[in-house]
């Protein structure tokens, strides 16, 4: 069995802002355990996607050959999934994405993206442990124009923030900051490991992410000014690696300073102080719905209804959900 045929009861116990704790009854003992929270997942979302390599390893150093399996998966799997593309940089031992989830298929994407990257970078480097590290995973949900802007930017500059290069366009790896919103590339899948059955080539389109308080062209200027104070405030802090010393690292290596440990890992980012407890309210008010409703589920009453974006309990194992 597995353990969720185990689980009796769930609870959400949480203050006025969302933070707290989701815990589950298991088993017949009626023992409680602290469990992962369940996440919303609802069409049209912007989010912030991070995750790092197993030990900070550089598993994802910027061969061409890495460069090609990222974007010609990330083309892909967009594709399959409306995802659409806003930002992405590949660092040797994590990488970023600033996407939208159009259609509500985020955890199907991540899921494929993941998996696909460590099997095909793995067989690139001939090992087979494990890829990617445990918890690494983080999908923060960016409310508003001008938290897309700083996180796009954020994106683009960070290899410039790690002191690898000086400027966004200098970092030889996967990104999108030489690519233009609205415009495309097309990208061929790559000779190693993927079988006839994938595409032979996919097209890689950057989009605007949707705004409602900056037109086009002034989203463009605010993105390029960003962009350019973080290059200038990390330049000032002296010299950069530069990409040979980058590629010249072994890709089984990993940096030498000391991880930062027990950070706070959130999933709502607002610089609006309001906008951000509206967001954590409306959290905490879905967490405790769906934990009445998982609680009814696991007691027998089959036809219960979920809150609007439950996803693995409705797309899973066909639970009914709310339409909004």
């Amino acid at each position: 069995m597995t353990a969720a045929r185990f689980v009796t009861r769930a609870t959400f116990c949480g203050n006025y802002w969302g933070a707290g704790k989701f815990t589950a009854t298991v088993g017949d003992a009626g023992r409680e355990a602290e469990v992962t929270k369940p996440r919303r997942v609802i069409p049209g979302v912007c989010y912030l996607i991070t995750r790092r390599c197993s030990e900070r390893r550089f598993f994802l150093r910027p061969d061409a050959e890495v460069t090609a399996i990222f974007e010609y998966l990330l083309a892909v799997l967009a594709k399959r999934y409306g995802i659409e593309v806003h930002a992405f940089v590949v660092m040797s031992n994590h990488y970023h994405l600033v996407i939208t989830d159009t259609k509500g298929r985020l955890p199907d994407f991540q899921r494929d993206l993941n998996s696909d990257l460590a099997r095909a970078i793995n067989f690139h480097w001939n090992r087979w442990e494990s890829f990617w590290a445990p918890e690494s995973y983080s999908a923060v949900e960016l409310l508003e124009d001008g938290d897309r802007i700083s996180k796009i930017a954020y994106t683009l500059a960070n290899p410039v923030k790690a002191r690898l290069v000086n400027r966004v366009g200098r970092w030889e790896g996967a990104t999108s900051a030489g690519m233009k919103f609205g415009r495309s590339r097309t990208v061929r899948r790559p000779e190693k490991f993927f079988g006839e059955t994938m595409p032979e080539t996919a097209t890689l389109e950057l989009t605007r992410p949707a705004c409602s308080e900056v037109d086009d062209a002034g989203f463009d200027e605010r993105l390029r000014q960003d962009v350019r104070r973080r290059e200038d405030a990390a330049n000032q802090r002296g010299g950069v690696m530069g990409m040979g010393a980058v590629m010249s690292q072994d890709w089984n290596d990993s940096p030498t300073s000391r991880e930062p440990r027990r950070q706070l890992s959130p999933r709502i980012a607002a610089k609006n102080k309001w906008a951000r407890i509206a967001a954590l309210q409306r959290s905490a008010a879905w967490l405790e719905a769906y934990a009445v409703a998982r609680a009814a589920f696991v007691g027998g009453e089959r036809d219960v209804e979920f809150p609007y974006g439950t996803w693995w309990m409705c797309a899973r194992l066909g639970c009914g959900h709310a339409t909004c």
